[in-house]
């Protein structure tokens, strides 16, 4: 058996008009926007089409069932199909397309499996409101209080966006499904990075998925005018600020793995005047690693050195976890089984940890995943 992959490619050109910006080439299928929703709409619809069976749960994911097997239970495969503002045409996408085209092929076939196998393209899981909404909500991690609290960038709840796209926030818990139906999850996705590329290495069998720290922190000083306010009797936020994250790579290189990342991607500066000494900064760090006692560890040194920067300063300080996932290794036996077919199809391969989150990491938890 082989796939189309004339039929593959020609899916993912369809998808790819769905949330495309002209513009700057980018697509923009935010979680529970109406082009996300319009994109899952197409999946079902093809779904039919190839003569699988098609459903979407109450949270927003999306499946594509070829139930021809001796059990009761189901394989899963997919990935997810929002992506970030200005994402790539590929990113979830290929995953869950890929899947749809093998389940496709199998019907065509005529295939009879051991396990029934669900397509699926998960709900959220770009992060917009702090985590993988689709899959922990399956896999009964998702509470109504954090449907409620959930915010995203723009102060939107969760409970909001989950309204607006047509669902009912009242019945999203009813998307979890019991676990024992599930006998495994793999996902086909880019290498999020330069890696495989720079190496010139076609697979990469991801061995484990970092674990991700999600911070907002405020640091609180006190507001002066920049002329007049001598050097030293000033409480600036911003230079508290800058202390603290110049010392990110060092933080990493004592306490982290050799894997360990940190970023701040965000900051703001209140108020916003050039005259004005600043007497509130709000940034957000994001912490990364392999090892759950090491991303422990990191946590604990970026904590230790915001509470001598502001001690030193004369600050104050809130930090607000948005989020905290801990690492998650893939299921060895699947990530031999990776291996071995790739080495029977000729693929140069590496095994590699993947520093981007994925939905795999919560899968992982539940059932055997890769």
């Amino acid at each position: 058996m082989k796939i189309n992959i004339k039929r593959l490619e020609k899916n993912l050109k369809e998808l790819e008009q769905i949330g495309l910006n002209q513009a700057d080439g980018g697509i923009y299928r935010t979680g529970f926007s109406e082009a996300d929703m319009k994109a899952r709409k197409w999946f079902l619809q093809k779904a039919e089409q190839a003569g699988l069976k098609s459903h979407m749960d109450n949270i927003g994911n999306v499946f594509a069932t070829y139930d021809r097997a001796v059990s009761q239970k189901s394989f899963l495969v997919g990935s997810h199909l929002d992506s970030v503002p200005c994402g790539g045409n590929l990113d979830g996408a290929l995953g869950v397309l890929a899947g749809l085209e093998c389940a496709q092929t199998l019907l065509e076939n005529q295939i009879v499996l051991r396990d029934n196998l669900e397509i699926i393209g998960t709900s959220e899981e770009e992060g917009r409101f702090g985590g993988m909404i689709g899959t922990e909500t399956l896999l009964g991690e998702m509470t109504e209080n954090r449907i409620k609290d959930s915010k995203d960038a723009d102060n939107i709840t969760l409970e909001t966006a989950i309204k607006e796209a047509g669902l009912n926030p009242d019945n999203a818990l009813q998307a979890a499904r019991d676990i024992s139906t599930m006998s495994g999850f793999l996902e086909l996705h880019i290498e999020q990075g330069p890696v495989l590329e720079k190496k010139g290495i076609d697979i990469g069998i991801v061995e484990g998925i970092s674990g991700i720290i999600h911070w907002k922190i405020t640091l609180q000083g006190e507001c002066n005018h920049s002329g007049t306010t001598p050097m030293s009797m000033r409480k600036d936020a911003f230079q508290g600020a800058v202390e603290f994250c110049n010392q990110t790579e060092n933080i990493l290189q004592r306490h982290g793995t050799s894997e360990a990342r940190a970023s701040v991607g965000k900051i703001e500066i209140i108020p916003p005047n050039p005259h004005t000494i600043a007497g509130n900064v709000e940034f957000n760090l994001i912490i990364r690693d392999f090892e759950k006692q090491k991303l422990e560890d990191l946590s604990d040194a970026f904590r230790d050195h915001l509470d001598y920067v502001c001690m030193k300063r004369g600050l104050k300080m809130n930090v607000e976890t948005l989020s905290s996932i801990p690492p998650a290794p893939c299921h060895k036996n699947l990530t031999e089984k990776l291996e071995s077919i790739a080495l029977h199809k000729g693929y140069n391969y590496t095994r590699m940890p993947s520093g981007a989150g994925h939905d795999t990491q919560f899968f992982t938890k539940h059932i055997p995943a890769a």
